[in-house]
């Protein structure tokens, strides 16, 4: 059954990522071999559910995007091995589904995506597919200019110091979140020259070809694994995770949100938590990212129709929400990125402690300045009169002696 498949596959890959991390090497990354590991994981259970799909369950209980890629019929020795250990995603991925690779593979990529809304009446489904060479060029140029980013100021914002004591006793609240911001904005790069360059080389192989835009342009986006400017302009955090390491979301949302019947916000976080390896800042990412979901959700379903009356507002209300997705998604990769518990909790602590600091100057600041007021109005022959009942205004009246 496929469910097993899903626990023999990530069980071993959890076994194999507890012996990296706590056997090998904890905390570096230079004796990683659970990489390519992830990426076959993500595939042989991509497969287990879309066979399951074409062979055992009915065509009314499947949902659109399942009925596109379920298969029909068991896929032989050769094909197995050949979209689970192909040259151009062993290493990095991006994972893909198996009829996306086999229709590739056969020469009609895309044709068994017809049924989908957007493509029925687009005619130029049906040409040849365009050279893929000018997509390369600029897939290759950002990747250039992504490590050059990341090789000139990843050191120059280093995470570690979000932890460090001098820097949180001495630097103002609104200086942090900037530093955060800034820290974490400087790891990304390294993201977007891999999985940049992973698509890449798919797109100059011929894979990845994903139809036509309205305008007639090319797409080859079917593997793309991110959307840089989506990503940096993210407005609410599901925008941004829908728009970060996309393959891997589809391969959750496939074997996990779409078919867990309790909660499947939560499971599918601790899956991903649980696939991306044994440290504990893993964990600790994933399961803040619950709470920011959830809460993302309420305040964008109970506070977003407030501003959508005039454009001015709506501008407001984006403003607003980009600078705080931003703020909660740094706050919740932190442990992603320090790995460790003891730096990642003492991160957590100082954002509480910095907070509950801050508040208490205010209160204090408030406390002196009315104090300062009531003896200014006392100095110039005036008190506030607390009577019991209050004057037909509705507010405290202000009587001279």
């Amino acid at each position: 059954p496929h469910q097993y498949c899903l626990l023999v596959a990530l069980g071993y890959l959890s076994f194999c990522q507890i012996t990296r991390v706590y056997v090998f090497d904890y905390g570096m990354y230079s004796a990683d071999f659970t990489g390519p590991m992830m990426v076959i994981t993500q595939k042989i259970t991509s497969l287990a559910f879309e066979i399951h799909d074409g062979m055992a369950r009915k065509e009314e209980h499947l949902t659109p995007g399942q009925k596109i890629l379920a298969i029909r019929r068991m896929p032989s020795l050769l094909e197995y091995f050949s979209y689970s250990c192909n040259f151009m995603g062993i290493l990095a991925g991006p994972t893909c589904s198996y009829n996306d690779y086999i229709a590739f593979i056969e020469g009609g990529a895309c044709r068994h995506r017809d049924l989908e809304p957007h493509r029925k009446a687009n005619g130029k489904l049906r040409q040849s597919e365009p050279s893929p060479n000018t997509e390369v060029v600029r897939k290759v140029f950002t990747c250039f200019l992504s490590l050059m980013v990341f090789l000139s100021v990843c050191k120059v914002f280093p995470v570690e110091r979000n932890v460090d004591d001098d820097f949180i006793a001495n630097t103002p609240l609104y200086a942090q979140v900037v530093y955060l911001y800034l820290s974490m904005l400087t790891t990304r790069p390294k993201y977007y020259f891999v999985w940049t360059m992973a698509d890449a080389i798919n797109n100059a192989a011929g894979f990845g070809f994903n139809g036509y835009n309205s305008d007639g342009s090319p797409r080859w986006d079917l593997i793309s694994n991110l959307r840089i400017l989506d990503i940096e302009f993210a407005t609410s955090f599901k925008v941004f995770l829908d728009n970060w390491n996309i393959q891997t979301a589809h391969w959750l949302k496939r074997v996990c949100y779409e078919r867990c019947p309790y909660n499947p916000t939560a499971a599918t976080f601790i899956l991903s938590a649980m696939w991306h390896g044994a440290y504990p800042g893993y964990y600790l990412t994933f399961l803040t990212g619950i709470i920011i979901t959830l809460a993302a959700r309420a305040v964008r379903h109970n506070v977003r129709p407030y501003f959508l009356g005039s454009p001015a507002h709506k501008l407001l209300y984006d403003i607003i929400t980009w600078a705080a997705t931003q703020i909660a998604v740094c706050y919740t990769v932190v442990p992603f990125v320090l790995l460790s518990v003891g730096p990642s909790l003492k991160f957590y602590r100082s954002v509480e402690t910095t907070g509950r600091r801050r508040h208490e100057d205010t209160r204090l600041i408030s406390v002196v300045l009315t104090s300062q007021s009531i003896k200014s109005l006392q100095a110039d022959g005036c008190i506030l009169s607390a009577a019991a009942s209050p004057s037909p205004g509705g507010f405290l009246s202000l009587q001279a002696h």
